[in-house]
């Protein structure tokens, strides 16, 4: 399994939005207050949220999505089970090209179970 993949995503999301902040310091701003208030721990914790957008993200086959969200759900606190489920939600809701996407979030939690343990 590359790992290196689940970095070389993060880093182009990361990039992106660097060069769109520079290009478009408008837009992203809007969008980086959008996000920090939409995820701000209100009726629903931080973690919930994440599982919701990795959901998301699997149902709408974005792989940047699935890596991004798989890495801040961790981070709030969910567990390995807990994103597969929230996975098996997805591909109960959007169907086969939904299971197809349970391929990079599996690499997603490896990866990241790889550098906690390292």
């Amino acid at each position: 399994m590359d790992y290196d993949e689940v970095n070389v995503k993060l880093k182009e999301i990361e990039e992106l939005l660097d060069k769109l902040g520079k290009e478009h310091p408008k837009e992203i701003s809007a969008f980086s207050r959008f996000l920090r208030e939409t995820l701000d721990n209100k009726a629903l914790t931080t973690r919930e949220k994440e599982l919701i957008a990795l959901a998301l993200g699997i149902a709408q086959g974005c792989e940047w999505c699935i890596y991004l969200h798989t890495q801040k759900a961790l981070e709030a606190g969910a567990k390995p089970e807990e994103l597969i489920e929230a996975g098996l939600v997805a591909v109960l809701m959007a169907g086969g090209p939904a299971l197809m996407h349970l391929i990079p979030l599996v690499k997603a939690i490896e990866n990241f179970e790889k550098g906690q343990k390292a």
